[in-house]
């Protein structure tokens, strides 16, 4: 693991009493290691070659550590302060892995660093980059031959076709259904923009037994809903322009109807709370066309709920 990660490139600024911030309580490691306790793990994958191939904006590379400026920065939750910190220094950043620009490659390493995560019953949490980032989150499954399913937040289905060898930002899920594995127990997606979704995607996923539901269908209900009936481990996955641009410009597709800022929060704390959420990961965010960070502020925004929502299950399940 030591050799494919790399550190982050982000600057901790050092405590002041009484106010700790995200990055004074976990720990931060550039050479893999894994801390005795660990619970959690950040990992970065600054890969947007995929959306090159897509035809999309590049720069979702800056992602990962454009997230992490904004997490550090962030406080405990101060409703619940102690397990939160308690999560926190149970959490560990392990940086980037080292991408090549060679997609599937790139795709391989990262699935062998989930496998990992994964087998030690570690939440891997993954800062995308573009949205080819799923694909190699869902090799960690793969790899471990556990079943999964795959949950996604998208204007997009993203399950298009690609030519050998040249995966993109537009095929992770195809890639995953067709995947010799047989991994992938069911997809679902959901906020899909029907304005830039073609008909022939919607059958490829309904025949491989998948679902998925519109924008305006979407909501908090439905998405409980299909995660509380979900029997397998799951994967989930939230792509930036699932949500609406006017919350949101700073993607490599912007959305002019998507999904609300509220919504979105309350699906990655809900997410936070299932024990069977085994992974998560957050990807599209552009840097290169944010305005004022407001798009890096909610993107971290929704990390902290996710963890949020792990602190939640960790006191309902605590003895």
């Amino acid at each position: 693991m030591k050799s494919f990660l790399e550190k982050s490139d982000v600057t901790v600024t050092s405590a002041k009493p009484g106010d700790p911030r995200i990055c004074h309580l976990l720990q931060i490691h550039s050479d893999g290691d894994l801390p005795d306790g660990c619970k959690v793990a950040l990992l970065g994958f600054p890969s947007d070659e995929g959306v090159k191939r897509n035809g999309g904006r590049p720069g979702a590379a800056e992602g990962p550590n454009k997230i992490r400026e904004w997490l550090y920065q962030f406080t405990p939750d101060a409703r619940h302060t102690k397990p939160f910190c308690e999560l926190m220094t149970k959490t560990v950043d392990l940086g980037n892995v080292i991408c090549s620009g060679d997609v599937a490659r790139d795709q391989e390493i990262l699935g062998g660093v989930v496998k990992d995560l994964l087998e030690r019953n570690i939440v891997p949490m993954i800062l995308g980059g573009g949205h080819e980032t799923a694909f190699g989150h869902f090799l960690g499954y793969a790899k471990s031959e556990k079943e999964v399913s795959i949950v996604n937040i998208d204007a997009h289905a993203d399950v298009r076709k690609y030519e050998p060898g040249l995966p993109h930002s537009g095929s992770p899920f195809r890639q995953a259904v067709e995947h010799e594995s047989n991994c992938c127990r069911q997809y679902t997606v959901l906020g899909l923009n029907p304005a830039s979704i073609s008909i022939e995607h919607t059958q490829f996923i309904a025949e491989h037994g998948g679902e998925f539901s519109w924008k305006e269908e979407t909501e908090i209900e439905t998405f409980r809903d299909v995660l509380e009936k979900q029997i397998s481990p799951i994967m989930l996955t939230m792509d930036v322009d699932a949500l609406d641009q006017s919350f949101a410009p700073g993607v490599s597709a912007p959305n002019a109807d998507g999904l609300d800022r509220e919504l979105w929060l309350e699906i990655a704390y809900f997410a936070g709370q299932l024990e069977n959420v085994r992974s998560f990961d957050i990807v599209e965010l552009n840097p290169k066309f944010d305005n004022d960070d407001c798009t890096a502020r909610l993107v971290a925004r929704t990390v902290w709920n996710f963890i949020a929502g792990l602190v939640s299950h960790e006191e309902k399940t605590r003895p």
